[in-house]
């Protein structure tokens, strides 16, 4: 079962195997050192009602969820690193 709130202070992507946008969010907080998370939608029921139910119904991925409890979809590179407090 996938943890929807994110209770071990660290950055949580829900996230499938053929997401080029996810790929993108995961290589950049890689690259960066910052640690996360992945949630495959796919392989998890209980994820995939979360995503949807932050997205209006939509599944949409990346939705990443920080530890402050903000939620981003599918954002720039920019802006997840303005978020996670890093400089690109």
């Amino acid at each position: 079962m996938a943890e929807t709130e994110n209770q071990a202070n660290q950055i949580i992507i829900y996230t499938t195997d053929w997401c080029p946008d996810c790929y993108r969010a995961k290589y950049l907080l890689d690259e960066y050192g910052i640690p996360y998370t992945a949630i495959d939608i796919d392989n998890d029921p209980a994820a995939l009602a979360f995503v949807k139910q932050v997205n209006n119904g939509r599944r949409v991925v990346p939705t990443i969820v920080l530890p402050d409890q903000t939620i981003l979809v599918e954002p720039s590179n920019a802006l997840l690193a303005e978020k996670v407090g890093f400089e690109l």
